[in-house]
């Protein structure tokens, strides 16, 4: 009995201790990010290796680059251009009165009205699709209770060929979500304005207006020009609202895509639409990837 003791004491003291074993730190700190690393790669990044590995394939499945030079011809380069025509001005007049009036809700406005009308925002930011193009139809439609309103007084709006399935009645309902975006997008530049900065430069002699001048709209153009850019991606790429506003007659590339694939391919090239969405992904990475890099800055100036 005491040589079976014996023996196992030999076995369990001959077997390698693992108490004084230890996890890199780096694995440490790759474990928590594996759930978002498994996500973001199978939802976001193997869909656009995909979208792009099919986009230069022809219809027996060979390499070639007929679907771009395609997209790039009439009438697949106009919708190009109204897009990115459509984001920049609904951009611009959205982020230049969408700016003004964050300034004065968060230096002027009470705590009670900043919190109403950053909840009104954050639904109007969000309205879109059909119930947003039903809105508007109903409000500025042939027969809306606007446009009836507006001929009692004697203007028509419909004398001049207006029409909301033009591209400046698509515009006009882009304002809709693009104005209280920026609002809600350039509201935390304005509130970064620290006091200390106005005093600093009273107290130097400066002016309310070189205040403006060299402080504070250098600060703040940075924070506007990300909002722009973020403003322009979402015109670019929106697609239900003028979806249900023109019923996808209107040249613009998301229709266009659409278009496709619901079943309007060209039978010579099944993978158009797919090189159109790459060359959507491009430009919009052409705003969005600034606007991450110029918050990424401003948040480094401004803490």
């Amino acid at each position: 009995m005491s040589l079976v003791v014996q023996e196992s004491g030999k076995a369990n003291s001959g077997a390698p201790s693992t108490r004084g074993a230890t996890i890199h730190p780096a694995l440490l700190t790759f474990i928590p990010l594996l759930p978002f690393i498994l996500i973001f790669g199978f939802f976001f990044i193997y869909p656009i290796a995909a979208l792009v590995y099919v986009s230069f394939l022809s219809n027996e499945n060979t390499f070639t680059i007929s679907n771009y030079v395609t997209a790039f011809s009439k009438p697949y380069n106009q919708g190009f251009w109204n897009s990115v025509k459509l984001g920049l001005l609904s951009a611009l007049m959205g982020a230049i009165p969408g700016a003004i009036a964050a300034y004065f809700l968060e230096i002027k406005g009470s705590v009670k009205i900043r919190r109403v009308i950053a909840a009104l925002n954050g639904v109007l930011a969000n309205t879109g699709g059909v119930p947003l193009a039903f809105m508007f139809t109903a409000a500025l439609g042939i027969q809306g209770f606007i446009t009836v309103a507006l001929k009692y007084v004697g203007i028509d709006l419909y004398a001049n060929q207006f029409s909301l399935a033009t591209f400046s009645g698509v515009l006009i309902v882009y304002l809709y979500f693009q104005l209280p975006l920026m609002i809600i997008v350039f509201s935390p530049a304005i509130t970064s304005l620290r006091k200390e900065w106005r005093e600093a430069a009273s107290n130097l002699g400066a002016s309310r207006s070189k205040y403006w001048r060299h402080v504070g709209l250098p600060i703040l153009f940075p924070s506007f020009l990300a909002s722009f850019l973020l403003l322009f991606a979402s015109g670019f790429s929106a697609y239900a609202t003028v979806n249900a506003l023109t019923v996808g007659n209107f040249p613009l590339t998301p229709l266009q895509i659409g278009g496709l694939l619901d079943g309007n391919v060209s039978a010579t090239q099944l993978h158009l639409g797919k090189a159109l969405g790459v060359v959507m992904i491009v430009i919009s990475a052409l705003a969005v990837v600034p606007y991450l890099l110029i918050q990424r800055r401003v948040a480094r100036w401004t803490s």
